[in-house]
């Protein structure tokens, strides 16, 4: 029963999975600092205040606070992708290209490729 559990403990996915927890919980106090102390501020600026929990109270109902919560999340959203995933995808697409690499082209359904060979063969007949 040890030897299984050292086994998959072992494995290169557990360790890569474990990594990928702890930088993605470290990258995430980046975002949230870069959100609530960069973008948020900014957007106080605009608005006049600096989040929108006392926007439209009806008794318990704070309206506000999923707005906040709301906008918290696209502008988190906002930096992941321009912050990270547009730098990643120009870099991989140079890479790509000074190596030589070429975007892998769709995959064809083998029915599609079969169906197509006979509409082919049909018509050179």
């Amino acid at each position: 029963m040890l030897k299984g559990f050292k086994e998959f403990i072992m494995k290169g996915n557990v360790v890569d999975l474990a990594v990928a927890v702890v930088m993605g919980a470290a990258f995430g106090a980046v975002i949230t600092a870069l959100v609530e102390n960069i973008l948020m501020p900014l957007i106080s600026m605009l608005v006049g205040a600096p989040n929108f929990d006392s926007f439209l109270v009806f008794g318990d109902v704070k309206v506000g606070v999923f707005l906040t919560a709301l906008i918290n999340f696209l502008l988190i959203a906002a930096a992941i992708y321009f912050v990270v995933v547009v730098p990643m995808n120009h870099m991989i697409a140079r890479r790509n290209a000074k190596l030589g690499i070429k975007e892998e082209e769709e995959a064809v359904d083998p029915q599609i490729a079969l169906l197509t060979e006979i509409r082919d063969s049909l018509k050179n007949r």
